[in-house]
């Protein structure tokens, strides 16, 4: 497994929860890695990017309330997701490649298996 993605789970409105994404070394170390979400009967929608060497971005809709970080240590990706709503239940993956932008994976993409995120009002 190239990618594996950890910390879902349920919580209520108002609450935290921290995703964390193993990946191997020569994956972590030279691409940008990512969050993305799928909601039920939505398109996959990227959350939040980070490049190798620190550099981030987020989606509107994630700002101020989610955090991206990498662990060069532990070759893992982090998403910490505070201020949960309703609206932010879905499925999230984490995902590697050369080079990612709001629309499109740039060489290679890898991908973890998603974990669910659900939000209760």
């Amino acid at each position: 497994v190239q990618l594996q993605a950890s910390g879902g789970g349920l919580v209520q409105a108002g609450g935290s929860l921290k995703l964390s994404c193993a990946a191997t070394g020569s994956i972590f170390s030279r691409n940008d890695m990512a969050w993305y979400r799928q909601a039920p009967g939505k398109q996959r929608v990227l959350i939040a990017k980070i490049t190798p060497g620190g550099q981030t971005t987020y989606a509107d809709f994630a700002k101020g309330r989610f955090t991206i970080s990498r662990d060069n240590a532990k070759n893992t990706v982090h998403l910490q997701m505070d201020s949960l709503e309703p609206e932010d239940t879905a499925v999230y993956s984490c995902a590697a490649a050369d080079q990612i932008t709001t629309d499109w994976l740039w060489g290679r993409p890898y991908w973890g298996q998603g974990t669910q995120v659900t939000v209760s009002s």
